[in-house]
């Protein structure tokens, strides 16, 4: 099975391959937003699968030593392409950095507000008089702000706890009434394994504009740059495989990185499978207006970028 979709995924990467790719493959490298994890299964099995190869590509994925530095380390040549969010390309761009959307990789928010699926908020208007722990402020509190105020009420209405990383023990120890900032296909499971079940409420379905969870940056200045069009190609062709053969995925992925199999990873490689963008080189421009509005509601930002100023489609 796996044979005949390198066939077809072969022919699909010929039509982007220029004359040229039967000589030395060339190296990209990609600086990933934090370890090696189920969100990154479609460059991971787009790799295992030869794709890059085939599109004449030498990809090394860098897991970064400082998470936070990977916009700073793109914007600076360290590598061609990190794996950034959406709402921090805004903030970015404000601050300065020569960074542009060049394609998406999970294509919905992951990001939550969490409570105890016993305990006693049942609707986000419980809140009220509440703590909330946050590991991370900046998006997470316009985001948290447009939640609440969906249902009538502002951040004055709760306490602010900054738990560090330490969201969902925080939650199930009690210290806190609700988090936000937990993925939901991780901190669910996680809450699940540790013997107590969670429940979000999502920032989508409370005021919050859809975005992209995880998009592809590069420099400005690298744009135009040949190899970023194989590499988009190849990617697409490693989600559609994780959509057609999420079994045989997952064995891929676990063969590359043997130290992630466990239930917790498996359960989130699952939980992703249908967030991951089909299309990834495909911008959503109202997608990327009505969110840098929202932004700059918020004032996060002065003022909205022009889309063109931070995304672009390549063709």
């Amino acid at each position: 099975m796996i044979r005949k979709f390198l066939i077809s995924a072969s022919f699909a990467l010929g039509v982007v391959l220029s004359t040229g790719s039967a000589t030395a493959a060339e190296k990209l490298t990609v600086m990933l937003e934090w370890f090696v994890n189920p969100d990154h299964a479609p460059i991971v099995v787009a790799k295992e699968l030869g794709l890059f190869e085939k599109a004449g590509l030498d990809v090394v994925l860098l897991p970064p030593a400082d998470p936070s530095s990977v916009p700073r380390l793109v914007a600076a040549g360290q590598a061609d392409i990190g794996v950034h969010y959406q709402p921090n390309l805004y903030l970015d761009h404000a601050a300065g950095l020569p960074l542009i959307r060049i394609g998406t990789l999970v294509e919905t928010p992951l990001n939550t507000v969490t409570v105890l699926d016993d305990g006693p908020i049942r609707s986000l208007a419980d809140l009220k008089g509440k703590k909330i722990g946050f590991s991370v402020s900046g998006f997470e509190d316009a985001m948290l702000g447009r939640m609440l105020a969906s249902v009538g009420l502002n951040k004055e209405d709760v306490e602010l706890v900054n738990v560090n990383f330490a969201l969902s023990p925080s939650l199930i120890a009690g210290k806190v009434d609700a988090t936000i900032g937990g993925f939901r296909n991780f901190e669910l499971t996680q809450m699940r394994f540790e013997g107590r079940e969670g429940r979000s409420f999502f920032p989508e379905e409370h005021g919050v504009p859809v975005y992209d969870e995880l998009v592809f940056v590069t420099d400005k200045a690298k744009v135009a740059d040949k190899r970023l069009r194989p590499f988009l190609a190849a990617v697409e062709q490693g989600a559609i495989f994780l959509t057609n053969h999420p079994e045989e995925a997952w064995k891929l992925f676990v063969k590359a990185y043997p130290n992630l199999v466990d239930e917790l990873n498996r359960s989130a490689f699952t939980d992703t499978l249908p967030r991951f963008a089909k299309r990834p080189a495909a911008l959503d421009r109202g997608r990327y207006e009505r969110f840098g509005k929202f932004l700059a509601e918020s004032g996060l930002i002065g003022q909205e970028p022009d889309v063109d100023d931070i995304a672009v489609e390549i063709r």
